[in-house]
Order: C-alpha cells, then structure tokens, then sequence
C-alpha cells in the first residue's frame, strides 16, 4: 500500500475540516502544521454561539459575508487561544487565502502557504507572499475520503448484476465492470 505524502494528508484534513463550515456561500478548511504535526485547525463560520449562515443566510456587504470568520483566521485565532506559537509553521488550505488573510498569515509568521484550489487570488496577495519570502503551492487533490464508498461499490455492483439479468450483452456488462472497478480503484 502505497501512503499519501504529507502534503495530501494536511490538505485532507483541510478538506474534512470544510465538511464543518457553516458557510452557504463557500465551504473552506485550514490546518496550521509545524514540523509534520498539526497544531491548530479552522473552517470558516460565524462566531462561537453565533447566528450561522446555514440558520439565517448569509449577511453579506460589498459581496463578502460579514458573519463568517475564514478559516485561515480561526486557525490562527486557535493557536493565539491556546498559546501555540505560529512562527514558522506552515498552513494548508482548500482555497487560496483572500487578502485579508494572507495579511494575517505573513503577520503570524507563517512561511508557506499550501491551498487545494485557486480562488480570487489577488495580486497584491500574491506580492505581500513574495515580498515576506512566503511560499506559496497549489497541492493537486490526489484521493478523496468518502466514507460512504462502501455503500456506493455495493450499489453499483447490484445494478450491473440487475443490468446483466436483464439480458444485456455480456460483453457491455464486462465493460461497465471495467470502468466500475477503475472507479473503484480496484
């Protein structure tokens, strides 16, 4: 069994962190890491004990929702609770940071930035990273965590069963188990 580099399973955890976003809008995951271990984690949402944006909608201004709190800056804002310093440290996140946060980022000392899609990336983000010599890198979602994979094979292995009752040509039914079992990774 071949395991996932480091990078992909920081980004996974990015991933499964957005899975608790309470956003309508975008779902987004962060994971702050120093030395390969983890030490602080984030999703954007409104405040603890707040009105969320899953309740209520968005409040949006100036096309930006004011009620959510990025996730970058919740990560941060973990580590500042609970005194974990961040100097250093590298985060991962699913969407490249907006400006705000990337100010935020260079201003705790984070010196790499790893992010799963491009979004909005601004310019002058782009040259605040430079400029305080942060690394920036687009890590490429190389598996994904479904947890109901499962329950989906068995499915699909059903109907194919049913398909193959049902009088089709053997030789299409050996096709569709073909491209079953590359979904599958099989």
């Amino acid at each position: 069994m071949n395991r996932i580099s480091w990078d992909q399973y920081f980004m996974a955890q990015s991933h499964l962190l957005a899975l608790r976003s309470t956003c309508t809008r975008l779902t987004v995951g962060a994971t702050i890491v120093r030395d390969n271990r983890i030490i602080a984690g984030g999703y954007n949402g409104s405040i603890a004990g707040g009105t969320h944006c899953i309740d209520d909608g968005c409040y949006v201004i100036d096309n930006h929702c004011v009620r959510t709190i990025h996730a970058e800056m919740n990560a941060l804002l973990q580590c500042a609770k609970f005194g974990v310093p961040t100097d250093g440290a590298e985060i991962y996140v699913t969407h490249f940071p907006c400006l705000q946060c990337c100010k935020s980022l260079i201003q705790a000392g984070i010196k790499a930035v790893f992010y799963a899609e491009d979004y909005k990336n601004h310019p002058y983000a782009l040259e605040l990273f430079k400029q305080a010599g942060v690394m920036t890198e687009k890590v490429e979602a190389q598996r994904t965590i479904d947890v109901n994979e499962k329950e989906k094979e068995d499915f699909v292995l059903a109907l194919l069963a049913k398909l193959e009752r049902t009088g089709l040509e053997k030789e299409a039914v050996l096709e569709l188990e073909r491209q079953a079992a590359h979904l599958f990774n099989h």
